[in-house]
């Protein structure tokens, strides 16, 4: 289920990983947001896959070349 989404096109870059990892975190079993984006955003797939091994699910929905979307999801 959808919960939200998430538009970090306008956050500072160095902001925009505690802000997408403070929704995830914020998702029940089940539950997952839509993240928007100006790039493809692989170096937040690589730090899910370190710090939240088996926890998140990812999809993209639109890969640029100007926006990304991306719904990540929470398993457990």
């Amino acid at each position: 289920m959808l919960k939200t989404t998430l538009d970090v096109r306008t956050i500072p870059p160095a902001q925009r990983h505690p802000l997408i990892f403070g929704t995830f975190e914020d998702l029940q079993a089940g539950e997952q947001f839509q993240l928007v984006n100006d790039h493809d955003p692989k170096p937040l797939y690589y730090q899910f896959s370190a710090e939240r091994q088996g926890e998140f699910t990812w999809e993209y929905v639109e890969q640029g070349p100007q926006i990304w979307r991306v719904n990540i999801g929470r398993v457990k």
